[in-house]
């Protein structure tokens, strides 16, 4: 495992953002879903899309917080540009089950 310094931690914005808006993205190659994601004031709605498609539908997205990476370069997937990167980790099968914080919280509260 590599280290890295606080200053490259720091280096990467992780916020709370509101899922306001999901749908099927059946164009992609794996299954995922297109998530609009409102980070509050500062930085905004921002899009995404993911393949949580195991443990999560599109209806059971919206109004879900999620921790996102805000400050990646967009990305075209397909048709589809994200610009955001939210974070999950894998359960025992290989599913990935998004990264949310247990207590409300404003969108776009930073990671502290």
């Amino acid at each position: 495992m590599a280290e890295i310094t606080f200053d490259d931690f720091l280096a990467v914005d992780i916020r709370a953002g509101r899922v306001i808006r999901a749908e099927p993205f059946p164009e992609a190659r794996k299954p995922a879903i297109k998530m609009w994601i409102d980070f509050g004031p500062e930085i905004g709605e921002r899009k995404t899309s993911a393949q949580v498609t195991v443990h999560y539908t599109p209806e059971s997205l919206v109004g879900k917080t999620v921790m996102g990476v805000v400050n990646f370069p967009p990305r075209q997937i397909g048709r589809f540009m994200s610009e955001v990167l939210v974070l999950g980790v894998a359960d025992a099968e290989g599913a990935i089950v998004l990264l949310s914080p247990d207590t409300e919280v404003p969108p776009g509260e930073r990671m502290q």
